[in-house]
């Protein structure tokens, strides 16, 4: 999946005219092997780690291109700052978020889909999509 990814972003990025850069291989294999939801400060620190020639501005700049290619989504939380997620096509998810020390968890939830799109039915509403984020304390916070 991950030579799929590269790939597709490879083929985006020539159709746009962009050269190929190290640097951007440097960031997308990076971003590709996080898990989480990820800012851009967080993923200029883990670049430049181990690549202190990459500049925040060229992260940026690459998760923007990311998202424009379908590789990344944003995604903005109570907090104010805008984190990014891998996109897998056909994937849906939703998300807990921790107002104490800003975890999160995905999670997918068959019945909160067909309520939603029965709500939706009965008002003649057409989905085009949705997110839903539940705000509180995770379990760690709360025992604490």
């Amino acid at each position: 999946m991950i030579l799929e990814k590269k790939k597709m972003f490879n083929d985006f990025a020539a159709a746009k005219g962009l050269r190929s850069t190290r640097q951007r291989d440097i960031i997308l294999d990076i971003f590709l092997s996080t898990h989480q939801h990820i800012s851009v400060e967080d993923l200029y620190f883990k670049v430049k780690s181990s690549n202190p020639g990459v500049g925040h501005a060229t992260v940026y700049r690459t998760l923007k291109l990311f998202v424009e290619c379908g590789l990344a989504r944003e995604v903005l939380f109570y907090d104010g700052q805008t984190r990014y997620e891998h996109v897998v096509a056909g994937e849906h998810h939703d998300h807990l978020v921790c107002t104490n020390c800003n975890s999160i968890v995905e999670f997918e939830n068959e019945t909160i889909e067909m309520l939603q799109n029965e709500i939706a039915a009965r008002h003649g509403f057409q989905i085009k999509g949705h997110k839903l984020e539940i705000y509180g304390l995770c379990s760690s916070c709360r025992r604490q």
